[in-house]
C-alpha cells in the first residue's frame, strides 16, 4: 500500500507546514506531501516546501473578485492534478464554502489554536486569558462549513501560566501543534480513524498512541 498523497494549504509562514515536512521525511511515515498551495504569493511557508523539494504553487484568491467557489474551484483543479487524496490546512486563513466540503468530504483536515468547541475564530489566545482558563491547546479536526467544527481527530493541553500574555500562550500552543498535527495526521494515513455521524472514532492503539507526550483525545 503506497502512501497517501497530501496537499497543504498555507497562507503565512508555515510553521505547522513546517513540521508536516519533517514528519513526512521520516522513514515509514504513512503519508507524503505532493504540493503545497497557497492564496497569497508571498507567503513563506512556500520557501519551506521549495526547500523539501515539494511542488508549489499560487492561486491567490484576490484574483477571484470575491467569488469563494471560483476560487475554490481553481485550488481542487491544483490539487486533482497532484493526484492529492487529503488535504492538510496549516494557517490557511480562508473560510470555505458548503461546496468545496462536499467536494473533500472527510478528507480535508484542519489545526485550530484553541480546545475546541472553546474559542474558535480569531483572537483565541487573548480570548482564553479574558476567559481565565486554566489549559489552553490546540485541536486538529476534520473540516465543515461553519468555521473551526467538525469531527476531532485530536487535542494537546497547554498549561495557562499566571503571568502570560497572549503572545507566550501563543508560543507554548504552538508548540504543541507541531507535536499533535503530524500524528493526527499519520493515524488518518493509516485509516486508524473513522467517521461516525459527527465524531471521529479512533481505534484503541491509536488513543494510546496519540496521548503520548501530554495529548488529550477524544474517546
Amino acid at each position: 500500500m503506497g502512501k497517501l498523497k497530501v496537499g497543504a494549504l498555507i497562507s503565512g509562514r508555515g510553521t505547522n507546514l513546517q513540521a508536516l515536512i519533517d514528519a513526512a521525511a521520516q522513514r515509514g511515515y504513512p503519508a507524503e506531501l505532493v504540493l503545497v498551495l497557497s492564496n497569497r504569493p508571498n507567503a513563506r511557508g512556500l520557501k519551506r516546501a521549495e526547500a523539501a523539494g515539494i511542488e508549489t504553487a499560487v492561486v491567490d484568491h484576490t484574483d477571484f473578485g470575491g467569488d469563494r467557489p471560483a476560487f475554490e474551484a481553481a485550488l481542487t483543479e491544483r490539487l486533482e492534478a497532484a493526484g492529492v487524496e487529503l488535504i492538510c490546512q496549516a494557517g490557511f486563513m480562508r473560510i470555505v464554502t458548503a461546496g468545496y466540503v462536499a467536494r473533500w468530504w472527510n478528507r480535508v483536515l484542519n489545526i485550530h489554536p484553541s480546545l475546541l468547541p472553546a474559542f474558535p475564530g480569531l483572537e483565541t489566545h487573548a480570548r482564553a486569558l479574558e476567559a481565565g482558563v486554566k489549559l489552553a491547546g490546540c485541536t486538529v479536526h476534520f473540516v465543515r462549513e461553519a468555521v473551526d467544527q467538525g469531527p476531532i481527530v485530536g487535542q494537546a493541553a497547554v498549561p495557562v501560566l499566571p503571568d502570560d500574555s497572549a503572545e507566550s500562550l501563543a508560543a507554548r500552543v504552538l508548540e504543541a501543534e507541531h507535536a499533535l498535527y503530524p500524528r493526527c495526521l499519520k493515524l488518518v494515513a493509516e485509516g486508524r480513524v473513522r467517521i461516525e455521524g459527527e465524531q471521529a472514532r479512533l481505534e484503541p492503539d491509536a488513543v494510546d498512541e496519540l496521548a503520548g507526550g501530554r495529548l488529550v483525545v477524544p474517546r
